[in-house]
């Protein structure tokens, strides 16, 4: 296929070589076991993606990133999920919610304590905000932390929460007052007192990105361990809502060039009628859909990455990147699962885990709908 130009920089273009090559010799060849067993390949992966520099794309060279933008991480982003959706989206949850939120909101003995290990790969990071009755409705959350003496006492549960399982530090809000204006972000160490990993919870698609429950009884977090200002945690999350979205988008990329790399092959050599089936107008028509899908999608993505470096960005249009991306990466994984038909349809093709994997992020980071509202409200201003 021929790639249009965006015209990213060198620093993009060397990332996404770096990154496409790691991702086509060392995940690719683990994605279909990844999913069949739901397996996070923590060992295999995590310290060789920190040897590239993939875990600290946004991070500063003294505490071992590249020191590099948004628009870089969403191509390094790009390039693991069109090997694995799924690593993408724990690579996704550990670089940018986790890694990026400490870098931007961490003091300087946090950064120091925390980021050196999770930029190697040594350590794996996470970020809990979502509860089973709180998702859209962040101020709604009930894990509450009470002060006694220097540190935090944390009771209540977190849900849907992505690496949990395997993190070693955590980025997690609690309820410390009352109303928006009574959140604080905390971080949170595997292995503290009072805190453990509830269920497990099996999902359609993104399996091998293991997601549970977090459970938090009595669990001691040293006042030192607050992140940014007390009761200032809905601006620390709201804040970094914007880059998440960006930074995600990129899962949707891969998966719709994924989508191409598996069609355009199979539509050259499978022949129906004595031709090739991609001789055909309506199947030509499908390509050329998916095609424009994924263009369009990486043009308002790859703009939004570059406002977001200038510093520039905006909450409608981070929320209309991942809205846009989202949706066309559902169409494009179904057209996928159609141009191979039945074959499609089997677990012979990755066809179908890319239409499983698609789905999530109409869902996380904010539903669709709730980017649809955003965008509105914020346009006309009510």
């Amino acid at each position: 296929m021929t790639d249009f130009d965006f015209a990213l920089g060198d620093n993009a273009d060397m990332i996404r070589e770096s990154a496409w090559r790691f991702s086509t010799d060392r995940i690719a060849p683990l994605a279909a076991e990844i999913d069949e067993k739901d397996w996070f390949p923590r060992e295999e992966l995590w310290p060789a993606m920190g040897e590239l520099g993939l875990h600290g794309v946004t991070v500063e060279e003294e505490f071992g990133g590249l020191g590099l933008g948004y628009l870089e991480h969403v191509v390094a982003q790009e390039e693991v999920a069109r090997a694995s959706a799924s690593i993408g989206l724990s690579y996704g949850a550990h670089s940018n919610l986790c890694v990026n939120q400490i870098r931007r909101w961490g003091n300087e003995a946090q950064k120091a304590r925390y980021l050196p290990k999770l930029i190697s790969g040594e350590h794996v990071g996470s970020l809990a905000m979502s509860e089973a009755g709180a998702g859209s409705d962040v101020v709604s959350m009930k894990l509450k932390a009470e002060k006694k003496g220097d540190r935090y006492i944390l009771n209540g549960t977190k849900f849907w929460i992505t690496n949990a399982p395997y993190a070693d530090t955590l980025v997690v809000y609690a309820k410390t007052g009352e109303g928006a204006k009574g959140i604080t972000t905390f971080l949170v160490e595997k292995g503290m007192k009072g805190f453990s990993i509830g269920q497990k919870i099996a999902k359609v698609g993104m399996r091998g990105s293991p997601t549970s429950e977090l459970v938090f009884e009595d669990c001691e977090v040293p006042e030192e361990n607050i992140m940014g200002p007390l009761n200032g945690g809905v601006g620390v999350l709201m804040s970094g809502l914007d880059y998440e979205r960006t930074v995600l988008s990129g899962i949707q990329l891969g998966i719709m060039q994924a989508c191409l790399d598996i069609v355009l092959p199979y539509v050259r050599e499978r022949k129906q009628f004595g031709k090739p089936i991609g001789a055909f107008q309506l199947m030509q028509a499908k390509i050329a859909d998916m095609y424009v899908a994924l263009n369009s999608a990486r043009a308002y993505v790859y703009a939004v990455a570059r406002a977001c470096d200038a510093g520039r960005t905006t909450r409608f249009d981070a929320a209309g990147a991942i809205l846009l991306a989202s949706e066309n990466a559902m169409k494009t994984a179904l057209e996928a699962v159609q141009a191979l038909g039945g074959a499609g349809y089997t677990k012979d093709w990755p066809v179908e885990r890319y239409m499983r994997d698609a789905k999530l992020l109409d869902i996380g980071a904010g539903t669709n709908e709730i980017r649809r509202m955003l965008i509105g409200r914020e346009l006309i201003g009510a």
